[in-house]
Parts: C-alpha cells; structure tokens; sequence
C-alpha cells in the first residue's frame, strides 16, 4: 500500500483516517477490520453501483469474514428525503444493527449525507464508514460529520453532525463517472484554493485540466491536498462556530439556484458551487472587498473548466431576484433573521459577512441576469 495517501482528521479521541490512492476499494476489509467491533457491518449503496463497485465491497468483505447485507437507495439529491431515511433506519434495525456496529455508505455525496444522517439518529448513535464514489464526495462531503437531508425549504437543512470512523477514498472509481461528475466534485477541490490558498489555486490554473483528464498523479495531489485542508479547518472548529464556515464558499448563492431547479439534473451540486463562487467574487469586487482582477481569474478557471460561469449557463437561464432571495433566506448561515454570505478579500482570503445590504444584492442579481421579480 505503499501508493496510498493518508490523512489524519485530529479530533482527539474520535481521530479517523482518510485513506487515498488506486486500488483502495478491493482492500477495503483491510482498512475496515480493524476499527469493527465484531466481524459484521450494514452496507447502503447507490443503486446505480449494484453491477460495479457494490460487488468489489462485497467480494474482500467476504475475504475478510465479516457479514454484511446491502440496501440499495435510489441514485440522485431527490433520495435525501424522509420516507427514504425512514425506510433505511426501518431496514438498519431489522438487520439488528447495533451502537457499536459500523454502517458502510457505498456512493456519493447523496449516499453519504443520507448514511450518516441515519447513522446519528439509529439508536442514538451508531458508528459509519464513508466510501466516496464521487469526487465531490472524495474531496468534501465524505469528509467532516455533516449528515442530512433535504425538505421542502431547502438543502440539508434537516442533520446532525456525526463524524465517520473511516473515509476511503479510491481514484480508481472515478473512472466510472462521466465527465460532469468530474467537473462537479473539481469545483469542491478549486474551493480549497480560492477560500484560503492562493499557491493551490494558481496550481490547479496550470493543472486542472490534468486532474480533470483524471491524471493520476495530478489527481492524487488534487485529492489529498483537498482533504488535507478539510480535515485541517474541521479539526479547529468541528462544529461550524467559525473558520469552517468558510467551507460554505458559493453555496449561499449555489443552494439557492439548487433549490429554484428542484435538486434535479438540471444543476449538479458541484456546478452550483461553481457558479456560487464566482457570484461571490464578483460580489465581493462590487462591494469593494477584493480586486476585481481575482474576481476574474475564479471566473475565468471556472469557465476554463467547462462549470457555469453565468446565469445563462444554468436551466433557462431566468430566475426571479425575489425568489433567489426567499431561498437565500433559509440558507444555514442565517443568524437572526440576518443573511451571511462568505465573501472575499483576495483569492485565498475570505472572510464572513453578515453586512449584506438586501437592496445591494438584489441589484448585483438583476445585474448578473437576473428577473425583476
């Protein structure tokens, strides 16, 4: 295992591993017998991985000896809903999970917030293991205890933090995924650089189309350096009382067009990031927080990487300011009825705001295409 990447999440006593590199998923029993209680586990995996990855978990477990069983969950965001958790945590119990045992989460970001949500509340809390397919989830959200799901009124705003027991994170399955899960996960890694490390951003300038090219050596190094940063921040503030927020970089302004397309195909939740950042930079230039040129240069890569740059690029392109705001509203950021937005001085320094004046915004919305409505 010599070609494996390992990333420490230092949180005490509840320290876990993130193991990165090829070849990780045939060797998951490996990595996964050490921290079982007993030799058994509960797997919840995409529907879509039942013919792919799902056997390959299945095949070294056996190897391994422990039991497992499998529930499939429909592929895509419309999953994280409460009949879903309902029908999970009904089948979690029937296969006599325990406290002490571990609940495996096979698929992306979907599988994973979904997973863990049931994990935190299944008897009060029962342990889980993350193994990213995606690379959105590789590089985020498999990474830091934030488990939830969606409702009418928004993203995610239905959760509990509860942090996994091991992340596993295999390049070699994402050579499954087709190019715009690719580019999807790429606007989490591109994140990194422009919320706090202009070095990296400007790395993934020269780079990105490597790691977007699936390049193994650029990926790897995209990848960990990704999770390095993550697993950094979430270790000074497990909870989002502070610096962690600024892991939320374009996703008020990203939730709120998810939201307005309905979760569905229409908007990935990498690409609403995508465009969510550079809607913060140039908000950011309009308010006369940061250059205008850095607020160029995340448009300009995000454009280079074939991830929407405009409004235009998004559905048919029109939404109501008035219902952008509404979603914005309800975004988790919000703090006594007042809107916080993660904006920034320069690229690799942002910063919190809860300053934002409603009418300023409203009119940097109708300026980016926005309807007047």
């Amino acid at each position: 295992m010599s070609d494996q990447h390992k990333v420490t999440v230092e949180l005490g006593e509840r320290a876990y591993e993130i193991h990165i590199g090829s070849g990780v998923l045939p060797r998951a029993a490996d990595y996964i017998a050490p921290v079982l209680a007993r030799p058994k586990l509960a797997i919840v995996a995409d529907a879509n991985l039942a013919e792919t990855h799902l056997p390959v978990l299945q095949a070294t477990l056996d190897g391994a000896g422990i039991a497992h069983d499998s529930f499939l969950v429909p592929a895509g965001e419309a999953s994280k809903n409460f009949h879903q958790l309902a029908e999970l945590c009904d089948w979690l119990l029937a296969q006599k999970i325990e406290r002490n045992d571990c609940i495996v989460a096979l698929g992306g970001g979907v599988i994973g917030d979904l997973t863990g949500f049931a994990a935190a509340i299944l008897r009060r809390g029962t342990r889980f293991i993350q193994i990213p397919t995606s690379l959105l989830a590789q590089v985020d959200s498999s990474i830091g205890g934030k488990t939830a799901i969606n409702s009418k009124s928004g993203k995610n705003l239905i959760g509990a933090f509860h942090q996994p027991d091991l992340v596993l994170a295999d390049m070699d399955v994402l050579k499954t995924l087709p190019p715009r899960e690719i580019g999807a996960g790429y606007a989490e890694i591109v994140k990194y650089g422009a919320l706090g490390d202009a070095a990296f951003f400007g790395w993934l300038e020269e780079n990105g189309a490597d790691v977007l090219a699936l390049d193994a050596a650029a990926m790897a190094q995209a990848v960990t350096k990704s999770c390095q940063a993550k697993a950094a921040i979430v270790a000074r503030d497990e909870r989002e009382t502070g610096e962690r927020a600024l892991l939320n970089l374009g996703h008020t302004f990203g939730h709120a067009f998810e939201a307005l397309t309905g979760y569905d195909n229409t908007l990935l939740h990498g690409e609403a990031v995508a465009y969510g950042m550079v809607l913060a930079f140039e908000f950011s230039a309009m308010r006369g927080d940061c250059p205008s040129a850095d607020a160029a240069r995340v448009k300009a890569h995000i454009a280079a990487s074939h991830l929407p740059a405009s409004m235009r690029e998004i559905g048919n392109g029109k939404f109501a300011a008035s219902a952008l705001l509404e979603a914005m509203t309800q975004d988790k950021k919000v703090q006594n009825g007042t809107m916080r937005f993660i904006l920034a001085h320069r690229l690799g320094d942002t910063f919190i705001a809860d300053d934002v004046d409603e009418d300023m915004l409203r009119a940097f919305l109708l300026a980016q295409g926005a309807q007047d409505a």
